[in-house]
């Protein structure tokens, strides 16, 4: 069985200054954590501060998001590349808040999927229904499609680093 994962998306919260000392306090606050893997997921500008500030330590670095392409006059975006080449070991794929404000889709995460796999970024496909979902009793219906769609055209062997997260958008 796979060890369970603990994983902090930073958001758009602290500025640089505040990364030291915050990987400081972290590390060790759960230095003597060893039953679960710790991951923490801070904007881009900051992931390489962040993977420096945690090397030598169980603490792991992710990144919010990633663009399906690997080059490309994509701006704004950025790609599994660039993310590895900064220290990046996961990303989430499809948060609520990127579906919500940003018109992600689940074909959108799909591609996103493969972009990561074949970068050796660990996704972290998010799926969750609206309240309104939730209250009309479509939860099932709408995390299947999520995952369905957002997971087509996966392998077994694929899937084995794949982590889907479920964060209702209503939570």
């Amino acid at each position: 069985m796979r060890k369970p994962l603990i994983a902090g998306n930073w958001k758009m919260f602290k500025g640089l200054d505040e990364v030291g000392t915050f990987a400081d306090e972290f590390i060790a606050s759960v230095s003597d954590v060893t039953d679960v893997d710790i991951l923490i997921c801070p904007p881009y500008v900051y992931i390489h501060a962040l993977a420096q500030a945690c090397e030598g330590t169980e603490v792991m670095v992710g990144a919010q998001n990633v663009f399906w392409e690997d080059k490309g006059a994509y701006t704004g975006e950025i790609s599994p590349g660039m993310l590895k080449s900064i220290g990046a070991e996961y990303v989430i794929l499809g948060h609520s808040e990127r579906r919500q404000y940003f018109g992600e889709t689940d074909e959108t995460v799909n591609k996103r999927l493969f972009a990561s796999l074949n970068t050796d970024l660990v996704p972290i496909v998010c799926v969750g229904e609206t309240l309104d979902e939730r209250e009309s009793g479509k939860t099932f219906d709408v995390v299947g499609t999520q995952i369905r769609q957002g997971l087509a055209g996966l392998s077994p062997d694929m899937a084995k680093t794949l982590v889907i997260a479920y964060e209702p958008v209503w939570a």
